[in-house]
């Protein structure tokens, strides 16, 4: 009974990270929109994908998982090049999105149940739902971005 019930509050926890994540990409349209016309809206979502590529190097940091390094330092580069890259061609950006989309999945399922396509302890430990919350805001706002990349030409 008690393995049920966890488990009822397990899928409750990810649906209510899932919906913080949509209202959080509504808020960040909502806001980027009035203060970033244009292209100046791709400019500011490609820096801050180089921001977020950072966030797995603190978790790392702070969990002191430091068989992760090498992995996470690969993906903080990768993810950093495609938002600068992303400033300047829409489709960089909306790829680099959905694949940071992806890793924070990736994170999720890792570290909470165990499924991992690297090897044990190659992917840092992250907070309980951070990486639903996560991978909802990226593949939603990458959404957003095919919408937008015309009026950022």
């Amino acid at each position: 009974m008690m393995e049920s019930s966890s488990t009822v509050g397990f899928v409750v926890i990810l649906i209510w990270y899932t919906i913080l994540g949509l209202l959080a990409t509504a808020g960040s349209v909502a806001v980027t929109r009035k203060f970033f016309p244009g292209r100046a809206e791709q400019i500011f979502y490609g820096a801050v994908l180089v921001a977020i590529a950072g966030v797995y190097l603190a978790f790392m940091a702070y969990f002191r998982n430091v068989s992760s390094w090498r992995t996470e330092l690969i993906w903080v580069i990768a993810f950093s090049a495609l938002g600068i890259a992303g400033t300047r061609y829409a489709v960089v950006l909306i790829l680099g999105y959905s694949l940071h989309g992806i890793w924070d999945a990736l994170h999720e399922l890792a570290g909470h149940s165990g499924f991992s396509p690297f090897g044990p302890g190659e992917l840092t430990a992250i907070p309980l739902a951070y990486g639903v919350f996560c991978a909802t805001f990226d593949i939603a706002i990458a959404t957003y971005f095919v919408r937008r990349k015309q009026l950022w030409k």
